[in-house]
């Protein structure tokens, strides 16, 4: 219930609101004109039985830097794969918008700060791409989702509102036969003795640099020809296929590994991922090719199963996506399949 108490200071007058509900803190409020304090009055008591006063008494009180620190205490930790570039991107944003209250985080002040992101040239000197900055959204969206679902902070999140830029359709760079056999050939060569192997894993099997790099012998079942990857990126397991010159040589591996370690590529060095990686850079020197980087040899292998007639579903079984959207950049390599499988469909309705 509401109760209003008028207060005589002199020549002046003030309306003191108090709203009570049971179950519910008090609320208090002053104001010059009577009827000022009864409109008060009635929307805090309808906001307080809707449950929406107190979560607006929130957003009021709490700043985003705030939002932000409860979420890198609390939840980043629940995201080991991607902790580090999520700290970089919330640490953009408290230092942006840290200071203002969730209350003031509105659309048109984000939409603001994305364009900002656009338009900023990085510590390598270059400026965002669209997709960087669509993740730098990302992250401040779960942040201020985790306010609304799980903390009470916020009636609804502002990103509902906020554009986010248009991205490429994706990178689409396969080896041709010649330089798959120029490639191969400097692998061989090279002083890396894995390099070779690493690679035609990586053609084989459409697995990630990562994935490669960190495989152990337990994961390898070499009588029936797979690898079980148990830390993926979408984070499910998942098996790949062992097939034809992969498994000979991991088969041919096997009989010289090493017993000190469990990896199948372990290096003396202390920093594997360099010493690999400048044995990476010189082959692909020596082989003569341009614009290639270790990842496009994922896009090989799902380029080379589209123009053999694989289906977007399988491609993307193969290569451990969770939906379709990020192999249909293979759909156009795929069309003749795609021709085949309609004319089957017309013969067999039209004769």
């Amino acid at each position: 219930m509401a109760s209003i108490e008028k207060r005589i200071h002199g020549e002046s007058i003030t309306y003191r609101v108090k709203v009570r509900l049971k179950g519910h803190p008090l609320q208090t409020a002053t104001f010059e004109r009577i009827t000022d304090a009864k409109n008060w009055a009635k929307i805090t008591e309808g906001a307080i039985k809707d449950g929406r006063h107190f979560r607006n008494t929130e957003a009021k009180k709490r700043t985003l830097g705030e939002l932000i620190d409860r979420y890198v205490k609390d939840i980043l930790p629940t995201k080991p794969k991607s902790e580090k570039k999520l700290r970089l991107q919330l640490g953009w944003w408290k230092q942006e918008l840290g200071s203002y209250f969730l209350v003031d985080i509105t659309p048109a002040l984000i939409g603001e700060k994305r364009d900002q992101l656009l338009g900023e040239t990085t510590r390598f000197k270059k400026k965002r791409s669209n997709a960087t900055v669509v993740r730098y959204l990302a992250a401040l969206s779960h942040v201020l989702s985790v306010a609304v679902k799980e903390l009470g902070w916020l009636d609804d999140t502002p990103m509902r509102k906020v554009r986010k830029p248009k991205e490429s359709r994706g990178r689409v760079r396969f080896l041709s036969e010649i330089e798959r056999k120029a490639l191969l050939e400097a692998c061989k060569q090279s002083e890396n003795a894995h390099l070779y192997t690493i690679v035609v894993l990586a053609l084989s099997t459409g697995m990630r640099k990562g994935e490669i790099m960190n495989l152990r012998w337990d994961d390898v079942n070499l009588k029936e020809g797979y690898i079980i990857l148990h830390e993926t990126k979408n984070g499910e397991r998942r098996r790949v296929p062992l097939a034809s010159h992969a498994l000979e040589c991991i088969k041919a591996m096997d009989k010289v590994r090493r017993i000190d370690t469990p990896l199948l590529f372990p290096s003396e060095r202390k920093s594997v991922q360099s010493y690999f990686w400048k044995r990476w850079l010189k082959a692909i020197k020596e082989a003569g090719i341009e614009d290639f980087r270790f990842h496009d040899l994922r896009h090989t292998t799902a380029s080379y199963l589209a123009m053999n007639g694989a289906s977007i579903a399988e491609i993307a079984e193969v290569l451990g996506h969770k939906t379709l959207q990020m192999v249909k950049r293979y759909s156009h390599l795929s069309e003749g399949h795609t021709s085949k499988v309609v004319e089957s469909m017309n013969r067999r309705i039209f004769g």
